[in-house]
């Protein structure tokens, strides 16, 4: 994700009962960000025995904050003391997803995590297929996964734009955080889909035949372009999607490649070395080697794993184990944790982590996979992933040890506004 806004951005503000929200339009860029700007700047504080901030756990602090930002994580008492608390996290963010397009409640039949049209469709935005109103976004409130990474599906080579959404927006518009790439499939699934439109592989091969095809078509497209003067030059036009294309060309995009096999993520990273494109591997759930990661960290591709709570319902995941994830760590390879919703619902993410605990992680690095790591995978690091100075005041306030299987929030604030009260139920 990009951090710098062009100036060419159009910008209008959206007034809603205690936020302004400042949002920063371009149709074409895949790094604009949306920013919050609060007209409360009261100085509050929370008070927490155990703070878990995404990098330490530190004990008997108050988590001061003003408006959207964090102040301070201090021993030191500032502003108005809202409540004490026995634990807090930091908000937990699921880097893949495709809530709000996989709605619950509703027939199949009517999702729209993939469209039909087209096996190389760059263009669609996986924001304009997102209704607020699934209930999924209420549950992962409540169980504080504040954020989703949301992307198409896997039915297509290439399938449209990922989008950062806050899980607790008004609208679409307003819950639009930041980009994070351009979603892509590797393996079984592109081959799966042979009864939907357009020109469709029928193997592996085929289908990444049908993707260096276009790559190769917008390559030599831009190189014409950069060796063209003049007259000459302006001739020679983008179209939108090219455009998307010319920037994983340019690794100003990341390609967000679904895949789950070892030899899949080698031709993965054949092509890689090919066209000298960024990406994250997403999945790599039926990984059971060491060698793959090792290969990854050596590249320093970041791996968004999982769902490790799914049921492994074809041939590609027939080596899914949750014991796979001893090779994801002892490799060091970047990583973050997904549920993939609706695989794995999205209010479960934190629960996934238990693997990891039973694995030998400590606690703290526990909370960082769905704090940090994933906020450093999606680029977002900058406002999340962890509880500190700068930072946008979102956490969750909960009865007792997080890991303890009672336990649950009892508060949960979103850029310092309450989002979720247990005594209230709302």
């Amino acid at each position: 994700m990009e951090a710098n806004v062009p100036a060419s951005m159009i910008s209008f503000e959206l007034p809603t009962s205690d936020l302004l929200f400042k949002v920063s339009v371009a149709a074409l860029h895949l790094g604009d960000t949306r920013t919050v700007k609060r007209k409360d700047d009261a100085m509050n504080c929370i008070f927490g025995e155990k703070i878990y901030t995404g990098n330490s756990l530190l004990e008997n602090r108050y988590l001061v904050f003003t408006g959207q930002k964090i102040v301070e994580v201090s021993k030191t008492r500032r502003g108005d003391l809202l409540e004490k608390y026995p634990f807090v996290t930091p908000a937990f963010i699921d880097p893949h997803s495709h809530i709000g397009m996989a709605r619950a409640g509703e027939p199949s039949k009517e999702a729209e995590a993939n469209d039909h049209m087209d096996p190389l469709f760059a263009l669609p935005d996986a924001l304009d297929s997102v209704q607020m109103d699934d209930p999924a976004f209420r549950d992962a409130v409540e169980m504080g996964v504040l954020y989703s990474c949301i992307l198409p599906g896997s039915g297509n080579i290439i399938s449209g734009l990922s989008a950062v959404i806050r899980n607790y927006g008004e609208n679409s518009t307003e819950a639009l955080v930041a980009r994070a790439g351009v979603k892509s499939a590797f393996g079984y699934n592109p081959m799966s889909t042979q009864d939907w439109k357009g020109q469709r592989p029928t193997t592996r091969m085929g289908a990444i035949a049908l993707l260096r095809k276009r790559l190769d078509e917008v390559r030599q497209k831009e190189q014409k372009f950069l060796k063209a003067k003049g007259v000459k030059k302006e001739e020679i036009a983008f179209s939108v999607e090219e455009k998307i294309l010319r920037e994983i060309l340019g690794q100003k995009t990341r390609l967000r490649a679904h895949v789950h096999k070892i030899d899949d993520i080698a031709a993965l990273l054949r092509l890689v070395d090919e066209y000298r494109i960024r990406i994250s591997v997403e999945h790599a759930s039926d990984v059971h080697q060491p060698g793959i990661f090792e290969e990854l960290k050596m590249r320093n591709i970041p791996v968004t794993y999982g769902p490790l709570d799914g049921f492994a319902y074809k041939v590609e995941l027939k080596h899914e184990n949750w014991r796979n994830i001893r090779h994801l760590l002892n490799s060091k390879v970047q990583f973050g944790l997904m549920t993939d919703h609706p695989v794995t619902p999205a209010r479960q993410i934190f629960l996934q982590t238990r693997w990891f605990i039973r694995a030998g992680l400590p606690k703290p690095r526990a909370i960082e996979i769905v704090s940090r790591n994933n906020a450093e995978i999606l680029g977002i690091d900058n406002i999340l992933g962890t509880l500190e100075k700068g930072k946008w005041a979102s956490f969750s306030c909960w009865n007792n040890d997080p890991f303890d299987l009672s336990s649950y929030p009892v508060a949960v604030y979103g850029e310092g506004r309450l989002l979720y009260s247990e005594q209230s139920g709302a």
